[in-house]
Parts: C-alpha cells; sequence; structure tokens
C-alpha cells in the first residue's frame, strides 16, 4: 500500500471539510452519519477551521483525526478518535464507565476500498488510543447501524466485537446503531458497557 496514514493538520481545515463533505455524499451515509451534507454544508468557515484545530496531530489530545493520503497527496479516507471518561458529559444516553476511545467519522472512498486503507487508517488510531498515558484506554469502541453491513464485517474483521448494547438511532425511524468494542488485548468484550 502506498498510502500514507497520518493525523491532521491544523490548517488543513479546507481539505478535511471536503472530506467530511464527499463522505457525506457516499451513498451509505444515512446510515453511516449522524449529519446530512446539506447541514454540513451551510456550517461557518469557523466551524471547520476550529473542528480540524481540536483533532490535528499537535492538538490537546482528547479528539484525533487521522487521514490516509495517497502518493499524489489526495485524501482517501478518515477516522477521528475521540477519548472518553467517566468524568465527561453523557453522551448517547449514559456516561461511560471506563477510560476508552471511540471511533467516529469513519469513511474511504470508494475507489480504495479493500485495499488496505480502512485497516491502516483503523491501526493508526487504534495505536494512538493505546500509547494515551493518562487517562489508559480500557477499550476501543464504535457504533455501526443496523443497516450497515459492509461496515459491521469490517469491524469484525478488524477485532471488533458486538458489547450487546444497542441505541436508538437519530431520527425517528424504530433503527438501531449497534456498539462493537475492542480490548486492550485486541479482542472484543461483548457485554461490558
Amino acid at each position: 500500500m502506498d498510502y500514507v496514514v497520518r493525523g491532521v493538520r491544523a490548517d488543513e481545515w479546507q481539505r478535511a471539510r471536503q472530506l467530511r463533505l464527499d463522505a457525506l455524499r457516499d451513498p451509505a451515509a444515512p446510515v453511516a452519519f449522524l449529519e446530512s451534507y446539506e447541514d454540513a454544508a451551510a456550517r461557518p468557515d469557523a466551524f471547520w477551521q476550529g473542528r480540524t484545530a481540536d483533532a490535528a496531530e499537535d492538538g490537546a489530545g482528547r479528539v484525533r483525526q487521522f487521514v490516509a493520503e495517497s502518493p499524489e497527496g489526495d485524501w482517501v479516507g478518515t477516522v477521528t478518535v475521540l477519548v472518553e471518561s467517566p468524568d465527561d458529559e453523557v453522551r448517547f444516553g449514559e456516561a461511560v464507565a471506563v477510560d476508552q476511545a471511540h471511533l467516529v467519522g469513519v469513511f474511504v472512498r470508494p475507489e480504495v476500498r479493500r485495499t488496505g486503507v480502512t485497516d491502516a487508517l483503523f491501526r493508526e488510531a487504534v495505536d494512538w488510543a493505546w500509547a494515551l498515558s493518562a487517562p489508559s484506554m480500557e477499550r476501543v469502541r464504535l457504533y455501526v447501524h443496523e443497516k450497515n453491513p459492509r461496515a459491521a464485517a469490517f469491524y469484525r474483521k478488524f477485532g471488533f466485537a458486538p458489547s450487546g448494547r444497542r441505541i436508538a438511532a437519530p431520527g425517528d425511524r424504530g433503527e438501531q446503531e449497534l456498539e462493537y468494542v475492542l480490548g486492550r488485548e485486541g479482542q472484543g468484550e461483548a457485554g461490558e458497557v
């Protein structure tokens, strides 16, 4: 694989914005992301500048966005890691019980899927989470929509396992988001929330 996976830099906010908008145009976007293209496109530049600065490789360390870059310099994929701890505000209906990382915003351009790019992005994101010394991450989690089997298959292949926790998907359609977890030893840990 000739792609480089690296953290974004604060000054790359326009590229980060464009990659997010491209992701929101993907046919799987309605089940993969919690926002619409229209909402994201309407956000002001200051939003994208702040979001990218917060997730940049020289940022404070609670958020990190990774991108896969082709030899030509094109961004072909991304994943963002959020650091969560029991002291944080409640997300997804309840406080977290342990120090953990949460993967969000996963997107890989269709033309490079099944080439190892997604695996490389996840490896970098998970390695970054495990390397954090304070807090010490006990697990990495993510949510996948019940109607997104392509993503769920990749997560299982990478080593994530369903925890059994389900939350209502955004909107009022009766659909569910399923939590998948990866324990520090590289094994999913079903059942523990």
